[in-house]
This record gives structure tokens, C-alpha cells and sequence, in this order.
């Protein structure tokens, strides 16, 4: 257990990792390209460890370096695996991995934790089982371990619901080049955190590969391409800049996220614009994002596309004049964990009203307490409750160590806020 220091912090700067979600993403598509990949300030954390594990397990080695990562592509000949493919809690694991195996060779199967075998994918299995690919649950209850018998893929048309992850989607889109015939998509439902798909879209191009698309509805995939091997460098995450830019808001003093800029992909910047609606000012700088706090008031805002960020935005509501409405948030709960019971339990623990009203997150700001924080294993609930720590006393965080899967050095950042050891430009 961490307990957070409520000492005063610094106006200061600070550099967050490579994107998960764009590592993820250049992973698969470096695993199946035509070569040799170097690959810049991609996210080395227990998720995409889990990934790059897997991919090698496909058939791509790979080798670490201080600079950066070599991936050697497979060029789409993916070997069999007769060992079970382990990817712990990673939802990007296990979503886009099960779809790359319907273009392998045999049979995979792909399980995680208990967590995980409590999270839905049977819309990506009958996706699968669409084209003809023998996708299933193992124990028949629509969520993980599965079973994937990989094939030469010949592709066609697919009826997707996207109302639970985008991520699905998003699976089908990087494997659809190495189908024969190519993919064609219609999304019937949804899709949620619609920024991710462009992620996506962003990563094929990069890599060569082109989609017709018709905005979030329709795409469009030609088979029988590769992916260009070469060299690409992952930008660094937004979702992970939200916690600084969190304490920011909340202590009133001013933190510049390096090397993040608002024309980024990413759809976790626009939460800058969250906070500058709650009363932040924020301006974009030569070296990257700067939020400076001020009086906060609660505000309505509709988060599907920034799920991740839910939690953070909840402990900033804590602090906040008034009410806060978060809106269209119902999926958080097959997240990691169940996040919105998660947020709200731990809010009351601070003494802070909260509760969920159909697909809504509702929070009236007050005066927080100090409270013992129930992680859930759950990262992102520990990486947002540790921001309330800096204003108010008492704040201790169970099992931290949960940072590790997508921000394994978070707290010797967070301590950079109080010695000012990088300050700003």
C-alpha cells in the first residue's frame, strides 16, 4: 500500500510513455510485415509485453534495445501454437489477437485471467464465424479462453457490433490485407470509442495499407496486401498525460505534458478540452500541453470516446463545484474492472456522491477525505485516485504495483511533480 504525500507540487513538466494503444496496434502490424521494423518509444508494460509475447509465439522474434525495439515480420506466414496463448487482463490483447489467429495456421487458443474470462468477445467471434472461421467460446459462456482455428482467410462481409468494444473492429481491420478476397465491414451497432478505430486506420496507412472507409459505419479492406517493413516511432500516450494534467486541475498549478500536441490521433486529447470547460486553462506549446487549474465547476459531457479517462475526470468532479454528469459510460463496467462501480465506490469512500443512472455517472463535487483505495487490479483506478492524494491528506493507494500494466514507472513520475527534477521550458 502507497500512501500519497499532500505536499505542495511545482509547476513543472513532465514526459509520459509511448501510447499502449498505438503500440499495440504497430506491434501486430510490424509482426506481419514484410521485414525488418525498428520501432521508437513504444510502451514496454506488462499489456504489451503480453502482446509482443504472443506475436513472437505467431512467429515474429524480436530483440530489445536502449533505442528501441526490432520486430522481424512474419510476412502474414503465422506458425501454429500448440501452447495456450496467456494475455493476462490485456482486453487489446485478447481482442486483436484473437482476430489476427483466423489468418494463422491451425488451431490457437487464447486465454488470461479470471477477469478476463469474465469479459464479452462473442460479437468478434460471430464476426469470425461470418466468414467461416472456426471461432468459439471454450467454455461457452461469450467471453475468453477461446479457440480460433486459423486458416488461408478468403475474407467477404461481416455484420459487426461494436456496442461493447471498438476493438473488435479494429481486430478484423488489421487482419483484413492478408485475407485473399478482402473485408468488407458493416457496423450494426455502435461503434464506442470511435478514436481508437482511427488509431487504427492510422497505423494500416503508416504501414502501407489503405482502407475505404464510410465515416464509422462502413470499411472497406482489398486482401492479399503487406504491411512495409521500416521504421516507426509511437507517440506518447494521452490517456497517461490526463493524470498530470489531472493534478493540475485540481492543485491549480500548471504541468506541461512533453511531446503531446492537440493534432494528435489520439481522441484522449481532446480531454484538455473537458478541463478547459470545467474552468482549466490550457494552452498548447513548442514542447507540448500545458493545463494550469483554476475554480472548477461540474459540467455534462459525454465520454464514449474517451472511456479510459472516465475515472480521472470522476476524482476531478469529486473537487468540482456542483454537479458533474458524465454521459454514455454503461461499457466501463466489463472493463478491467467494473469501473463505473469501481468510481463510485471509491468516491464514497472519500465521502463524495456518486452513482450511475442508466448509461451515466453522476457526481456531486464536495469537500473529499482521506480514504484506503480498493484498486480492483485495476491500473487506471489507481493511477486516478492517486491525483485526490495531492489535496487532500490520507490518501492511500492498495496494491499500486497495477501500474505496471501500462505505466510501469507512474509513480517516479508522479514524484517528479513534487521535486520539480524537470522543470518547465
Amino acid at each position: 500500500m502507497l500512501k500519497i504525500k499532500t505536499e505542495k507540487i511545482h509547476d513543472t513538466a513532465v514526459t509520459v510513455p509511448g501510447s499502449k494503444s498505438y503500440t499495440h496496434r504497430i506491434f501486430i502490424a510490424a509482426a506481419l510485415s514484410n521485414g525488418s521494423c525498428f520501432i521508437e518509444n513504444c510502451l514496454d508494460s506488462d499489456d504489451t509485453n503480453y502482446t509482443l509475447s504472443a506475436l513472437n509465439q505467431y512467429g515474429a522474434s524480436f530483440v530489445k534495445k536502449p533505442e528501441g525495439l526490432i520486430l522481424n515480420g512474419c510476412n502474414g506466414d503465422m506458425n501454429s501454437c500448440e501452447r495456450p496463448i496467456f494475455l493476462g487482463n490485456s482486453g487489446t490483447s485478447m481482442r486483436l489477437l484473437t482476430a489476427l489467429a483466423a489468418i494463422g495456421n491451425g488451431r490457437y487458443v487464447l486465454s488470461g485471467s479470471d477477469r478476463m474470462h469474465e469479459r464479452p468477445i462473442h460479437h468478434l467471434l460471430d464476426g469470425l464465424s461470418q466468414m467461416g472461421v472456426q471461432a468459439v467460446s471454450i467454455n461457452n459462456n461469450r467471453c475468453p479462453p477461446v479457440e480460433v482455428i486459423g486458416t488461408k482467410l478468403s475474407g467477404g462481409t461481416v455484420d459487426l457490433n461494436c456496442s461493447i468494444s471498438s476493438q473488435f473492429l479494429s481486430g478484423l481491420l488489421l487482419m483484413a490485407p492478408y485475407s485473399q478476397n478482402g473485408m468488407e465491414i458493416h457496423v450494426t451497432h455502435g461503434p464506442v470509442s470511435k478514436p481508437y478505430i482511427d488509431m487504427t486506420l492510422d497505423i494500416m496507412s503508416r504501414f502501407g495499407v489503405d482502407v475505404v472507409r464510410s465515416g464509422y459505419d462502413y470499411f472497406k479492406t482489398p486482401g492479399s496486401q503487406c504491411y512495409q517493413s521500416g521504421s516507426y516511432v509511437v507517440e506518447p500516450d494521452c490517456s497517461q498525460a490526463s493524470y498530470f494534467w489531472a493534478a493540475a486541475a485540481i492543485t491549480g498549478h500548471a504541468i506541461t505534458v512533453n511531446g503531446i500536441f492537440k493534432q494528435s490521433i489520439q481522441g484522449d486529447v481532446r480531454f484538455v478540452d473537458v478541463l478547459s470547460a470545467m474552468g482549466c486553462r490550457v494552452t498548447h506549446e513548442s514542447g507540448g500541453i500545458t493545463v494550469t487549474g483554476g475554480k472548477l465547476t461540474g459540467i455534462e459531457v459525454d465520454m464514449a470516446d474517451m472511456p479510459d479517462l472516465v475515472p480521472t475526470l470522476a476524482v476531478i468532479a469529486a473537487f468540482a463545484e456542483g454537479t458533474t454528469i458524465i454521459k454514455n459510460v454503461s461499457h466501463l463496467k466489463v472493463k478491467e474492472s467494473d469501473r463505473l462501480s469501481a468510481v463510485i465506490n471509491e468516491l464514497t469512500r472519500m465521502g463524495i456522491s456518486a452513482k450511475s443512472e442508466n448509461d451515466d455517472l453522476v457526481i456531486i463535487g464536495g469537500a473529499p477525505h482521506g480514504a484506503i483505495i480498493e484498486t480492483y487490479d485495476d491500473h487506471r483506478i489507481a493511477m486516478s485516485f492517486s491525483v485526490a492524494g495531492l489535496r487532500v491528506s490520507g490518501i492511500e493507494i492498495k496494491n499500486e504495483q497495477c501500474v505496471e500494466k501500462s505505466f510501469p514507472d507512474f509513480w517516479e513520475v508522479f514524484e517528479r511533480m513534487y521535486d520539480q527534477s524537470e522543470p518547465r521550458p
